[in-house]
């Protein structure tokens, strides 16, 4: 086992006068499961691979323990990777696929087939050992390629999207499978994802990534509850955060039609450049429907209600200035309410933000303002 570290790691592809990744320092613990989240293009998966030695880096260093291994070969840095593609030996049995490597490295039979065995057992592979890859579903031939990395014992696992070339049903029970067996390997895991669902249910610390900086590194409770900025409250959570930039006026915000007041924390730290406007924040499940007599109360014209059973979500416009309800991202505004009493399209609700639950941003910058 060993721990990870990024110091400064940078990779500016040939061609290019912006790096994909912008010195990222990172320190991943011993046995930790961390994903690298961030939307296509922010330069997770090329972290990844150079933590591989599949990309140079151009300017900085990694650790793998305490050994430097920016100039190592990839075979030599004691890695496992798994790929979103499985990348199996069509004509090998999955117990040849899982042991190839270490054939190749010329251990003695008996040592690969006790592994391979292993391997298969934790995987619940046993009795498909003898079948080629074309005789398997999606999802074993993606345990057949963990249990190619689980064979090798690498101090360090590092996976490249591994659940996107499987269905929305099988994705949700593999997700599981490798969480679960991480815990119980206990070896250092460096996981690539685009799906922030998989983000927050996976991993026991999330870096946010964007246009190759990282944004915030913590648990999935700390991103949730206290996002660093306006990309990390709007990438985090599902549904999306209503979040939009209104003005302020009289010591309060203008939402619409309402007027929530701010405390004199948030109002101390804006700056000329806000030009009294601030980037406001709210989770739909962080509304209670209400009354138009409530103080901050949000008017809220129904467009749409999807019923999922267990919950229903409500998508509306603001009341009041179109020129506000344009700034909020996606252009509706999100509420989650009870899905059995569930508001008629085109009727108007007034919603308010739970205390202590709104996120309050630079209009400027769009870093978190003081609580």
């Amino acid at each position: 086992m060993a721990t990870v570290t990024f110091d400064g790691a940078t990779r500016i592809y040939p061609g290019n006068d912006k790096p994909s990744v912008d010195h990222l320092d990172l320190h991943i613990e011993d046995g930790e499961f961390l994903v690298l989240v961030g939307p296509s293009g922010c330069g997770k998966s090329t972290s990844l691979r150079m933590l591989a030695g599949l990309e140079e880096v151009n300017d900085g260093r990694i650790l793998i323990g305490d050994r430097d291994v920016t100039d190592v070969q990839p075979k030599d840095r004691d890695i496992a990777m798994v790929f979103q593609n499985y990348a199996l030996y069509p004509h090998m049995t999955v117990a040849d696929n899982m042991g190839f490597a270490l054939k190749i490295a010329g251990m003695p039979k008996d040592e690969i087939r006790q592994r391979v065995q292993e391997a298969a057992e934790i995987l619940d592979l046993g009795e498909y050992l003898s079948r080629k890859p074309k005789a398997l579903s999606g999802g074993q031939r993606q345990r057949v390629a963990m249990g190619r990395a689980i064979v090798r014992q690498p101090r360090v696992f590092l996976m490249d999207e591994p659940l996107s070339n499987l269905d929305a049903k099988l994705r949700v029970s593999t997700r599981t499978q490798i969480a679960s067996l991480q815990r119980r390997l206990g070896v250092t895991t460096v996981y690539v994802t685009h799906d922030q669902t998989e983000a927050l249910t996976m991993g026991d610390r999330i870096a946010v990534l964007k246009d190759g900086l990282l944004q915030q590194v913590g648990s999935p409770l700390v991103l949730y509850d206290k996002p660093a900025n306006a990309f990390v409250a709007t990438f985090i959570g599902s549904p999306a955060m209503n979040i939009g930039t209104f003005p302020v006026k009289d010591g309060a915000v203008l939402i619409g039609e309402a007027s929530v007041p701010l405390t004199r924390e948030v109002l101390d730290a804006m700056v000329p450049e806000d030009e009294d406007q601030l980037t406001v924040g709210f989770r739909p499940e962080n509304l209670d429907l209400t009354t138009a007599e409530t103080p901050g109360a949000i008017p809220v014209e129904i467009d749409i209600v999807e019923e999922l059973g267990s919950d229903a979500y409500a998508y509306g416009t603001l009341k009041g200035s179109a020129e506000q309800a344009s700034t909020l991202q996606g252009g509706s505004l999100i509420a989650r309410v009870d899905p059995r009493s569930v508001p008629r399209k085109g009727e108007t609700v007034y919603l308010s933000i739970r205390p202590g639950e709104q996120h309050n941003f630079s209009a400027s910058t769009g870093e978190r303002m003081p609580d």
